[in-house]
């Protein structure tokens, strides 16, 4: 029968579950184990696509066009389990689901209520994971143990182990042991106090991972164990991490989590294997080379936003063995001070996508830099769409070129909607979502990189390159690099009379892993690097 490990937190927020849930099913799966995992969160959009990333952090876009939320992100990064639409929902889908079935009279006239209506919809969706393909499904709580709006997922998970067996569940609790500088000492009351919260409800943890600044001793651990109602064995420490958040992992098996977990669940298992993930953590560690990566943005400010980004980045440096010093520069404010003083210096500029006009001629202006000084330049998304306006209008000469998503009576509609697009009115799921094939150009930088010819790659925008203007764009260099639906959609875009330029419409972060370096960002960050080199080169001629 397929296991269920519960991931709750406690005390405060932002303690990395997400984190945590991952590198638990990255255990489980190095011991031979087929893990799923899932994250039920409490807010009432039912996606998170429509909110804000300030709100929100980036939404991260699945194969079958899900948006879900960023921690799916850390699951992919991790671990190899597919992740679907039923690997994360939110307050408001489970509500809409049930208020439909409602309308469509399932319930016989029965008075809806949370118990049990809302939380049978919710243990169901816990139900679609477990199969025989699957022997443990990990399932994240979001928010904080005391928050209103997770009542009902916390009951809900209550209940289930009532339906499948106490010896198929497992409960794991995420708190924090802050340490007081007054006191000079670590305070273990509120863990104390969170699990108690979760003992009200019904939920004894099993398992306490500890989230502390500071070493926790052993007696502090057996006050834990002795006042939490648990083994000293399950209070496991899980210290901050100044190098990397790959190290987690590791950290946990050195308290013997996975061996833990194994025995608590009755799972039959291999031995743990973790020697490419040691090895990529040695070369992270000890690096050959080191660069500068600008990431020119509108959300820079806040990193979440472009959380895949900046992993995607580690990752192409981690398969370089190169020290990246990533640049975070806001689109706005090279528009008040201009690129050259915001961007002079680094070895690669990288455009991120985003929505809305707002820093928009700073992006354009970014580009324009990275064209003409010759400096390694990789577009994504908006970041495709503002560097083929600054190509109509630098290059090709098209004055006013825009986009009809931030100017709508341009002469120059270079990005315009697609035709599916048009008639639209709602905004949540309604974009072009999800994977989708594409052809590249025999011999392009594209191709290069991938090493083949037809790529699968995960798309989250409304606006498109406007095919009308292609003939114009070649005639001036611009290549063609990838094409979809039959050559009707341009993907990515190249120019070759440069060092490396390259920009996709899609969102190649989405498909990156620590091990495993997406080959687009793999090419751009080798391309920096041969920047960096040739400079130092250049500028140790001058010196002798």
């Amino acid at each position: 029968m397929t296991k269920h490990i519960f991931v709750t937190g406690g005390v405060v927020s932002s303690l990395g579950k997400g984190l945590t849930s991952a590198s638990v099913g990255m255990l489980l799966e190095r011991r031979g184990l087929r893990v799923k995992m899932q994250k039920l969160d409490p807010y009432i959009n039912v996606d998170p696509g429509t909110m804000s990333p300030y709100q929100h952090g980036e939404v991260y876009v699945l194969d079958d066009g899900s948006e879900t939320d960023l921690d799916l992100g850390h699951y992919e990064r991790f671990t190899h389990g597919p992740l679907t639409r039923h690997s994360n929902y939110t307050t408001g889908q489970i509500y809409l689901s049930v208020i439909e079935k409602e309308r469509r009279g399932e319930f016989l006239g029965k008075t809806v209520q949370v118990i049990p209506h809302i939380t049978n919809e919710i243990k169901g969706v816990i139900q679609k994971l477990a199969d025989d393909q699957t022997d443990v499904v990990i399932t994240e709580i979001g928010g904080t143990v005391g928050d209103i709006e997770s009542q009902p997922f916390l009951e809900a998970i209550r209940q289930f182990s009532l339906d499948v067996g106490k010896e198929n569940c497992l409960y794991m609790h995420l708190t924090l042991i802050p340490y007081l500088k007054a006191a000079g000492e670590l305070k273990t009351k509120p863990t104390q106090h969170s699990v108690g919260q979760l003992r009200q409800i019904g939920i004894q943890p099993d398992l306490l991972i500890c989230r502390t600044e500071r070493a926790v001793s052993l007696d502090d651990r057996k006050k834990i164990a002795l006042f939490c109602n648990v083994p000293l064995e399950a209070v496991v420490e899980e210290r901050d991490k100044d190098f990397s958040v790959y190290e987690v992992p590791l950290s946990l098996v050195e308290h013997g989590l996975d061996e833990f977990i194994v025995k608590r669940l009755q799972l039959r298992s291999n031995a743990l294997d973790l020697d490419d993930w040691r090895d990529m953590l040695h070369r992270m560690r000890n690096p050959k080379h080191e660069v500068s990566i600008a990431v020119v943005g509108k959300y820079a400010e806040h990193f979440d936003a472009y959380k895949s980004i900046y992993e995607s980045l580690d990752h192409a440096g981690i398969h370089h063995d190169t020290q990246l010093r990533i640049g975070k520069i806001r689109s706005e404010e090279i528009e008040r001070e201009g690129p050259e003083r915001l961007l002079s210096g680094y070895d690669g500029i990288l455009v991120p996508g985003g929505f809305g006009e707002r820093g928009i001629e700073g992006k354009i202006d970014a580009i324009r830099f990275a064209r003409e000084r010759k400096i390694p330049f990789f577009g994504i998304c908006l970041g495709m769409q503002c560097a083929v306006i600054e190509f109509a209008r630098h290059v090709i000469g098209l004055d006013g070129a825009h986009s009809t998503e931030f100017e709508k009576n341009t002469p120059h509609p270079i990005i315009c909607l697609l035709d599916a697009q048009r008639n639209i009115t709602d905004k949540g799921g309604t974009m072009r979502l999800g994977s989708q094939l594409a052809e590249l150009a025999a011999g392009s930088r594209a191709a290069q990189c991938y090493e083949r010819n037809t790529i699968s790659e995960r798309h989250r925008h409304r606006y498109e390159f406007n095919a009308t203007y292609r003939q114009p764009f070649t005639a001036h260099g611009m290549r063609i690099a990838g094409t979809s639906d039959q050559d009707k959609l341009v993907e990515i875009i190249e120019f070759p009379g440069h060092p490396w330029y390259l920009a996709v419409q899609f969102h190649p972060e989405f498909k990156s892993k620590p091990t495993s370096a997406h080959p687009l960002f793999a090419g751009f960050v080798g391309a920096a690097i041969e920047r960096h080199s040739s400079r130092a080169e250049r500028i140790q001629e001058v010196s002798e």
